[in-house]
């Protein structure tokens, strides 16, 4: 039968962790919901499994991508259903994991079908956002768009751009189009009830100590050869991978801008903001999936296995 496991989570909780336990335990195969993790780049700094960890079990859709490309959730979407699809033909349980809610509900609920935005309508959006700030633009948005202003945060400026564009090229709130979204290619599984849905919750202290901790230890990883290496490439400033986590403030302190301490304490400091932004939302947008701890022992481990895991995918 198609089953399948999604575990979502903030950064830093755990996931890939819970992830290989279980595809060892499951012959899984994970596949990737994370939209940094997507690209091949900078796999220290965008916490990406290492090779030891990949080595472990299949692992799909980790650093796929060039650092010139631009992921969206749809193209996204179809690659993943390609190896889900591939997983249950080979007899194994796909996991899909990440921290990309976007992602997980563009497999459920579907995505809007919305027409090709014009490049001088995408170029004047975007150079107005580098211009005048992503929360200028998000009180623009609220007055053509409230719906999609109130579930983006102000500092969204992927998303508040890429409404702003659909608006501006469409004559039609971003909101709308996705009213009329049939479902996703996952929701009949989901409906059948041969998906299990999991988020990792952990509390905030313990959560802000983890993104902390796990920062540090980029560093003394190999953080900064990629970042040198990516700087090399001379990219452009806007693309995803030159906006993930961490990435502005080393380059800052790379360039003069910042000394090395306000370089890692912002970095944190903006992991940590993006972290809370993303229990906020899990919270809200899957309240109804099942919780578990991000600190967990044997036997809680194995009590989850058994009542919520094993039962679903047997």
């Amino acid at each position: 039968m198609k089953r399948a496991l999604f575990i979502a989570g903030p950064t830093a909780s755990g996931k890939s962790a819970l992830s290989l336990r279980l595809a060892e335990d499951l012959n899984g195969v994970i596949i990737n919901s994370d939209s940094m993790q997507v690209y091949r780049d900078l796999r220290v700094i965008t916490a990406r499994p290492s090779e030891e960890e990949e080595a472990r079990a299949p692992h799909k859709l980790y650093g796929y991508l060039d650092a010139t490309e631009v992921s969206s959730a749809a193209s996204w979407a179809e690659d993943a259903m390609v190896e889900i699809e591939a997983a249950w033909a080979n007899g194994q349980t796909p996991i899909v994991i990440g921290g990309t809610g976007l992602y997980f509900k563009t497999l459920l609920t579907g995505m809007a079908v919305i027409p090709e935005i014009p490049d001088d309508i995408r170029a004047a959006v975007r150079a107005r956002c580098d211009r005048e700030g992503s929360e200028l633009l998000h009180k623009e948005l609220a007055e053509v768009d409230p719906v999609t202003a109130e579930r983006l945060f102000p500092g969204d400026s992927q998303r508040i751009c890429r409404a702003l564009e659909v608006y501006r090229a469409t004559g039609k709130p971003i909101s709308a189009w996705q009213a009329d979204t049939p479902p996703g290619p996952m929701q009949a599984v989901d409906d059948a009830g041969l998906l299990t849905k999991i988020v990792l919750d952990p509390p905030r202290d313990v959560l802000y100590d983890r993104c902390n901790r796990r920062f540090d230890l980029m560093l003394e990883s190999g953080a900064w050869e990629e970042l040198d290496a990516l700087i090399a490439r001379e990219l452009d400033p806007s693309l995803p991978l030159m906006r993930a986590l961490g990435v502005p403030s080393l380059i800052a302190h790379r360039r003069g801008g910042l000394s090395l301490e306000e370089a890692v304490e912002d970095a944190k400091m903006q992991t940590r903001r993006f972290a809370k932004r993303q229990l906020t939302w899990f919270r809200n947008q899957f309240g109804h999936w099942d919780r578990f701890p991000a600190q967990f022992s044997e036997s809680d481990y194995r009590d989850f296995l058994n009542k919520k895991i094993t039962k679903a995918v047997d």
